[in-house]
C-alpha cells in the first residue's frame, strides 16, 4: 500500500531542508523524484545525492514560468503523479514594523506558489483521473507566535487552499492534503536552533521535548502520496511532537 514504484514526484524547493528530505523519502519508497528550485547549481548538487533524481528549475512564484516548465516536462512523456508544494520562506519582525516588501514576498513564496504549481500540475492529473498533491503547511497553520504574523497568515492560507483543492479536484480522482510540520532543525529555523533560550522554551512547550528531525516527515509524505491514503482528502496532518495538542 505504501509502495511508490513507477510513480514520479515533483517537490518544489527541494535543494535543501525539508524539501530534500521529502524527496529522499519518496525515492526510498520507490518514486522517481524531480527536484525543483531556482538555483541550478544547488539543484544539481542535491540531485547527485539521490540516485536517478531529475531536476526542473523554475521560479514557483512566476505563474507563466511554472506553467511552461510543467507543460514542457509533461510533454516529454514523464507524467507527474505526485506534487509536493514545499517552497517557502520566513521573515521575522514585529508586526507594527513589518516591511511591506517582505510581506509581499511571503505571500508570493508561501501561498501563491502553491496555487501556481498546484494548478499547472493538476490540469494534467485531471486528464489522467489520478494524482496526489501534498502542500507543506506549518504549526502556524493553526497557531501564532510573536514576530511572524504574515508567515502565519500564509500558512493558514495553505491549509484552506488545500481544502479548496480537495473540494474542487477530488471528483477527478485527485487526493489533496497537507503536512503541517512543527519545529524542525532546518536552514529556515537556523536562527532559532542557535538560540539557547528559544530551544529551551521549545523543549518545554513540545510534549516530545525536542526539535524534530526532517527525516521524521518522510513517513507522513509517503503515506499521503500512496494508495494507503486513497480516501484521505482535504486533511492537514500535523507532525509536531504534540505541540498543537497541548497547552
Amino acid at each position: 500500500m505504501f509502495d511508490l514504484t513507477g510513480r514520479r514526484a515533483l517537490i518544489t524547493g527541494s535543494s535543501q531542508g525539508i524539501g530534500f528530505a521529502l524527496a529522499e523519502g519518496l525515492a526510498a519508497a520507490g518514486a522517481k523524484v524531480v527536484l525543483n528550485g531556482r538555483d541550478k547549481g544547488k539543484l544539481a548538487a542535491a540531485a547527485a545525492r539521490i540516485p536517478g533524481a531529475e531536476t526542473l528549475a523554475f521560479d514557483a512564484t512566476d505563474h507563466d514560468a511554472v506553467r511552461s516548465a510543467v507543460d514542457a516536462f509533461e510533454a516529454t512523456g514523464k507524467p507527474i503523479d505526485i506534487l509536493v508544494n514545499n517552497a517557502g520562506m520566513q521573515h521575522r519582525a514585529p508586526l507594527e514594523d513589518f516591511p511591506a516588501d517582505a510581506f509581499e514576498r511571503l505571500l508570493q513564496t508561501n501561498i501563491a506558489s502553491v496555487f501556481h504549481v498546484g494548478q499547472a500540475v493538476a490540469r494534467h492529473m485531471i486528464t489522467r483521473g489520478r494524482g496526489k498533491i501534498i502542500n507543506i503547511g506549518s504549526v502556524q497553520t493553526a497557531l501564532a507566535r510573536p514576530s511572524i504574523a504574515p508567515y502565519t497568515a500564509t500558512k493558514g492560507a495553505v491549509g484552506n487552499l488545500t481544502k479548496g483543492m480537495a473540494t474542487d479536484w477530488a471528483k477527478y480522482g485527485l487526493n489533496c492534503n497537507a503536512i503541517a510540520p512543527g519545529y524542525f532543525d532546518t536552514p529556515l529555523n537556523a536562527a532559532l536552533v542557535a538560540d539557547p533560550t528559544f530551544s529551551a522554551w521549545l523543549e518545554k512547550r513540545t510534549p516530545a521535548g525536542r526539535w524534530g528531525k526532517v527525516e521524521e516527515l518522510q513517513g507522513a509524505c509517503i503515506f499521503l502520496a500512496s494508495d494507503a491514503a486513497s480516501f484521505v482528502n482535504g486533511h492537514i496532518l500535523y507532525v509536531d511532537g504534540g505541540i498543537t495538542a497541548s497547552l
